[in-house]
């Protein structure tokens, strides 16, 4: 067997989370968490309410809450887990929280221009405007003036406009009209063709499914299966037993 080939067979995975405990207080909430996504993958995280698919978004995404306490998240070979939440962000970790996080007072452009503001390269403004059309039309408003769906539009265009590695989706349909859902869906397969690294959690399970190379399941705060998205699809006891579809 050639070098080359021994090489490739050792290469650690583009984003890997490793045994991770992590608590509110006392309250034991990821309970040793452990999958891999490849570079260029889209993972959907699932489960019920509850389930602990948030707070090992902001695990990763290294917030103070929850408090990691043991285990190692890796990005790219850069150690998450010994970071601070700005020093993830600066390595490329970019979240986009289920409450959108608008800025009040400010104008979408400016919501934009502000987070191009920090070190590293992300989408500009005319890309920006490319993939999301109708933030172009209403990029002189307010931005929390605008409507549910243009909302998490402006927040997952906020996070392409820095330098993103790993892209973290916190309910991107919550509260959205199916309609929205299926606009918001079309501008997040755009994303996929680009090859961006991301976790989706969303209750609607079938729809992150449709985005998704792999799936992992999250039940009180473990992990109960992880495999492709299609084995997931395929596993109706599965789909019944944690996710009620």
């Amino acid at each position: 067997m050639s070098d080359s080939k021994n090489e490739k067979e050792k290469k650690p995975p583009f984003f890997s989370i490793r045994n991770v405990h992590a608590y509110y207080g006392e309250s034991y909430i990821v309970q040793g968490v452990s999958f891999d996504i490849e570079e260029g993958e889209i993972l959907a995280l699932l489960g019920r309410n509850g389930a602990g698919k948030t707070s090992t978004l902001r695990s990763i995404a290294r917030t103070d809450n929850p408090e990691v306490k043991s285990g190692e998240i890796w990005l790219d070979g850069q150690p998450l887990h010994e970071m601070k939440a700005y020093e993830a962000a600066l390595s490329g970790v970019q979240l986009v929280p289920e409450d959108r996080r608008i800025i009040q007072g400010l104008t979408v452009e400016e919501n934009l221009k502000l987070a191009q503001v920090a070190p590293g390269h992300g989408w500009t403004l005319e890309q920006v405007y490319d993939h999301f059309p109708r933030l172009g039309e209403r990029r002189e408003q307010e931005g929390t003036t605008l409507s549910g769906g243009e909302q998490q539009m402006l927040s997952v265009a906020r996070a392409l406009s820095r330098d993103v590695k790993l892209l973290l989706l916190d309910e991107p349909y919550e509260g959205l009209a199916p309609v929205i859902v299926q606009e918001i869906e079309k501008i997040l397969l755009s994303i996929k063709k680009l090859g961006i690294t991301t976790i989706i959690v969303e209750q609607n399970a079938m729809a992150a499914l449709r985005l998704s190379d792999k799936a992992a399941i999250l039940d009180t705060g473990e992990i109960v299966f992880t495999g492709s998205a299609k084995e997931m699809l395929d596993n109706e006891k599965l789909m019944h037993d944690y996710l009620a579809v």
